[in-house]
């Protein structure tokens, strides 16, 4: 019997998948939300023959289309009664900008908003599982402030800027998520993986490019990315730690910026009003 009902986004490759294998290991029920379908069968396929266990689902979710977040939020509430762990992993960098298909720039879209309507359209769930919230971030935040009149980056998009940006608004989400629910047995972390060998940022040109391949020398694996993530989700005593940033297993320090309140509820609004249409739990207020 499965020990712990676990939902993993960007399971498909890179520390997601490692993550998942890890955890199916040790008996977790995993439900994978991809965006690519096919994909996500071959590796469920791969779970249950390297693991034994049978109990590796694969729903299908775009995160940079609320509808198909709606929908998947939809279909774990229909077969689930509660959810233990949610792992929000899935990210992107697009050297180029994009509008996805509800009209929000890409990075913001994938990063940030995607993962804040699935948590609160599975909320009831993850209230029922006592659930540990697992927001995989960035140090990337460091370099990074709140963009908040110009979130689309309409003016002047720059890659690198606007994933270290979106990288901030994992830390204040979760941030929120720990001050709003505190009292009702949602525990939510943060962590930087590491810099991670993977295709992650494969599409960058120029500068951006050159940048990545300098650090890849010093680029750790994906296993070794995917350890802080399976900690948070398996270690025991760790409420002390509620809503903290983690790197390498450890409660780590964020940067001023992310420390700001202000700023953390101003998202946390802003989100809830780009959002409101596709939200369907009573969400906290900010103030």
């Amino acid at each position: 019997m499965a020990l712990k009902t676990t939902i993993i986004t960007g399971a498909t490759s890179g520390i997601g998948e490692e993550t998942a294998l890890a955890l199916a290991a040790q008996g977790h029920a995993l439900y994978l939300l991809v965006r690519n379908t096919p994909k996500g069968e071959r590796l469920k396929n791969q779970i249950i023959g390297k693991t034994g266990n049978k109990e590796i689902y694969v729903v299908r979710c775009d995160l940079a289309d609320l509808q198909s977040v709606r929908e998947a939020a939809d279909e774990l509430t229909e077969k689930l009664f509660a959810i233990n762990i949610l792992i929000n992993n899935a990210g992107g960098v697009f050297e180029e900008r994009q509008i996805s298909k509800n009209g929000f720039e890409m990075t913001l879209a994938t990063n940030h908003l995607g993962h804040f309507l699935l948590t609160h359209c599975l909320m009831p769930l993850l209230q029922k599982g006592q659930a540990r919230i697992i927001n995989v971030s960035s140090e990337a935040h460091k370099w990074s402030k709140p963009q908040f009149d110009d979130l689309q980056w309409t003016q002047s998009y720059n890659a690198m800027k606007a994933y270290g940006m979106s990288k901030l608004f994992n830390i204040y989400f979760t941030q929120s998520l720990a001050e709003k629910y505190a009292d009702k047995g949602i525990l939510p972390f943060s962590a930087h993986p590491g810099l991670v060998k993977t295709g992650f940022g494969a599409m960058l040109k120029g500068f951006n490019k050159i940048m990545m391949l300098l650090a890849r020398p010093f680029m750790i694996t994906a296993e070794q990315g995917a350890q802080t993530i399976i900690y948070l989700a398996t270690a025991s005593k760790l409420e002390k730690h509620n809503g903290a940033y983690f790197i390498k297993k450890k409660a780590a320090k964020t940067s001023v910026i992310a420390t700001d309140s202000e700023s953390r509820n101003r998202l946390w609004a802003i989100s809830e009003k780009l959002l409101s249409r596709y939200l369907i739990w009573p969400v906290i207020n900010a103030e």
